[in-house]
């Protein structure tokens, strides 16, 4: 479910295109379908297109000529893309690598990945971001200040950039106390009107409000979009109680784009079946659910055509069912969504951190660490589980890119793994809390 790059490019690589043009068509026809629905012609249409472009430019796809129903292709997991990503990219972007956009994340279950996509890909990205955010009352121009581990010489912006886009960056790589009473000082100077959040940073975002009972009546925030693992409750409730409006949920990941969102006040994630085919499959086989039944959330993108993403397993779970209304067209519905609920993690200083700070420790070891997860014993013990190629790993620099947030007192052990366990929820998570102080 992580979102955070998706959204940096869509702030950075097009949103000011979306005024004009063939861009500004396509987001009006995907808010229009989001809203009334999809045909049935149309989602098979788009599959047989896209099936039929793998098994003739992608090596990888054709060996499977004779497949003519999506269910005869294999169901891809990260590891399987990561092993096969040179065969499956399509033959005519082989030598335009340099040319592509990376849709590039570490990935919550502690696997890094990258995938490759073209322009019209990006630029759907893009209008999938504000066709979600539009249906919710965001407005272009609208100053959106973005929640995230800023790191200089990787994803931090120009000063230049983030007026463009009235953008404010807002650094959670410390969520304390004194952290937390600058980001509200930050929120208030700079007038941000818009705060879109990983959940688990708005989790101690809403507390910290509630707790030290903040006055935000001279903010001018109108609207909060959350993003990553799952809103708990509490603080879906707790952010309504303080601004008076309900907070925006949403699901995407990095590989795809946003996938799903809440409309209004309703419960339910409406999802955007004009860009994407869902399946649901049991936890233990790929054999589909029943409607209404909890499965792997397996998700086929119309519209990467550099790397045809077929029955990707996000490693998510969920409820899904698809209704057909009085005028024939299909709506999709994910009810619950389930397996981004990370533990809230804490350095040795007892000042919460978010998931994605040891997401974001893993994005430049693409390749060498494999999959890992952090895990907290004690108030200052912790110990780091790690899938890797121990001919290249350095454990001196890991252990020193997790003591970076976890504090110099950190004592952290490191254990080799040739798998990191799946967790109840179907997830490999990429940190736990086991400390009793914090349980």
């Amino acid at each position: 479910m992580q979102a955070g790059e998706i959204l940096r490019r869509a702030a950075f690589n097009g949103l000011d295109r979306l005024h004009g043009g063939k861009l500004a068509k396509i987001k009006a026809v995907n808010k229009r379908e989001i809203v009334e629905g999809i045909t049935e012609e149309y989602a098979q249409r788009r599959v047989e297109m896209l099936l039929e472009h793998a098994k003739k430019h992608s090596a990888y796809y054709k060996d499977y000529q004779n497949a003519r129903d999506i269910t005869d292709f294999p169901v891809m997991t990260k590891m399987k893309y990561n092993e096969n990503k040179d065969t499956i990219l399509c033959h005519m972007y082989q030598d335009k690598k340099d040319s592509l956009f990376q849709l590039k994340t570490s990935g919550s279950t502690g696997a890094p990945f990258t995938v490759l996509c073209d322009g019209d890909k990006m630029n759907r990205v893009n209008m999938n971001f504000i066709s979600f955010m539009e249906l919710n009352g965001f407005r272009m121009g609208m100053k959106r200040g973005e929640f995230r581990v800023w790191i200089p010489g990787k994803n931090v912006i120009s000063k230049w950039k983030s007026f463009k886009n009235n953008l404010i960056m807002i650094d959670i790589s410390n969520m304390g106390d004194e952290a937390l009473a600058g980001i509200c000082e930050k929120i208030r100077k700079d007038r941000i009107q818009v705060l879109v959040a990983y959940s688990s940073a708005l989790v101690v975002l809403a507390g910290y409000l509630k707790r030290k009972n903040v006055d935000i009546s001279k903010w001018d925030v109108e609207m909060v979009f959350a993003m990553g693992e799952a809103l708990p409750q509490k603080t879906y409730d707790e952010i309504r109680e303080i601004f008076g409006f309900t907070a925006v949920r949403s699901y995407g990941n990095n590989e795809n784009g946003f996938l799903a969102c809440q409309v209004g006040d309703e419960d339910r994630y409406t999802v955007d079946l004009y860009n994407f085919y869902i399946e649901m499959l049991s936890l233990d086989s790929d054999e589909p659910v029943k409607p209404g039944e909890l499965g792997r959330i397996v998700v086929t993108d119309y519209y990467n055509k550099a790397f045809p993403m077929i029955r990707y397993d996000t490693g998510d779970t969920g409820i899904y069912k698809e209704v057909t209304d009085g005028k024939g067209r299909k709506h999709g519905y994910f009810t619950e969504i389930y397996g981004r609920r990370g533990s809230m993690m804490y350095n040795c200083k007892g000042e919460p951190l978010s998931i994605h700070v040891f997401m974001n420790v893993l994005i430049n070891m693409e390749g060498i660490v494999h999959q890992a997860k952090c895990i907290q014993w004690e108030k200052k013990r912790y110990e780091l589980l790690l899938n890797a190629d121990r001919t290249r790993v350095n454990e001196e620099e890991v252990v020193a890119s997790y003591r970076k947030y976890l504090g110099d007192e950190a004592q952290i052990d490191v254990t080799y793994v040739d798998e990191i366990p799946i967790e109840a929820s179907g997830k490999r998570m990429v940190c736990v809390q086991k400390c009793p102080d914090y349980m």
